[in-house]
């Protein structure tokens, strides 16, 4: 069995400003050295040794790792086929950004505390927004919802999580700001319209919005924007109008995305529900 390669390093666009994404599989050795991002992600094979802000740690395969601006560190594989790993950089401006929206302006400050994570549903998360920062069918809101989500769980203390949670639900008027940004995607469900917007137009922040849209709906709102483009493309496509418009007129990036969508909701593809009658 031929060994791995010594350096295979892949970086791929993503579809948020702010961030890298980095695959790799390698066997090198790296010294000492830092980033000025905040690192996050997964190793996908092998396992390897590094230096840390905590001292020595050990990550193997299904690990999450964390790096913060300014910490140095270094990293060995362990054993002789090198390691496999998908890594996401993240400009402490957007961090701030999001810290700040999560705990409603109180502060704009965190970082990692273990540079390395050991839980399954972490690394899966972790995982699941590489895919959407990465994908070529990838999505703004999407990858954007993940972060919040995923940034709140791993650079907060819990009890400040259970706070903000707790503020959502408490905050007045929430139930009517989210029948407003529910409306606002029914009116128009083709309508470009980012978390961001969503939160604006409700007198919500982001997190408050997404926590309490995704409890009020079961879905989050980039979620429930791809249901109301599936059954849009759906009625367009039982009056008899051409796949490419109406993957065009609803809003998805092409057909093959609307395909895989509508298979994955419906179970069959659009060209079958196409030709039912």
């Amino acid at each position: 069995m031929p060994a791995s390669p010594q350096k295979q390093f892949t970086m791929l666009p993503c579809h948020l400003a702010g961030v890298e994404a980095v695959q790799a599989q390698s066997r090198h050795r790296f010294g000492r050295h830092m980033h000025e991002e905040f690192g996050i992600g997964v190793v996908v094979q092998g396992a390897q040794k590094s230096l840390s802000g905590v001292g020595m740690v050990e990550a193997m395969a299904g690990d999450t790792i964390t790096v913060n601006p300014g910490e140095i560190h270094d990293g060995t594989p362990i054993g002789e086929n090198g390691r496999c790993w998908q890594m996401l950089y993240v400009e402490p401006t957007l961090i701030a950004s999001l810290i700040g929206d999560i705990t409603e302006g109180k502060t704009v400050q965190a970082e990692f505390s273990l540079p390395v994570i050991r839980e399954k549903r972490i690394s899966q998360a972790v995982q699941a927004l590489f895919t959407a920062m990465t994908s070529p069918q990838g999505a703004h809101a999407s990858a954007e919802e993940q972060m919040l989500m995923l940034f709140a769980r791993v650079m907060q203390p819990a009890t400040l999580l259970s706070h903000n949670v707790q503020s959502v639900q408490g905050v007045q008027g929430v139930t009517s700001a989210i029948q407003h940004a529910r409306s606002r995607i029914d009116d128009d469900p083709t309508a470009i319209l980012s978390l961001q917007d969503l939160a604006q137009q409700s007198g919500l922040s982001r997190f408050q919005l997404l926590r309490a849209f995704a409890k009020a709906t079961g879905m989050t709102p980039h979620a429930y924007i791809l249901q109301r483009r599936l059954h849009h493309a759906r009625r367009l496509i039982a009056a008899g109008m051409p796949l490419v418009q109406v993957a065009m007129d609803s809003g998805f990036a092409d057909q093959s995305h609307l395909t895989r969508l509508f298979v994955r909701n419906f179970g069959v593809s659009p060209g079958v529900y196409g030709s039912r009658s």
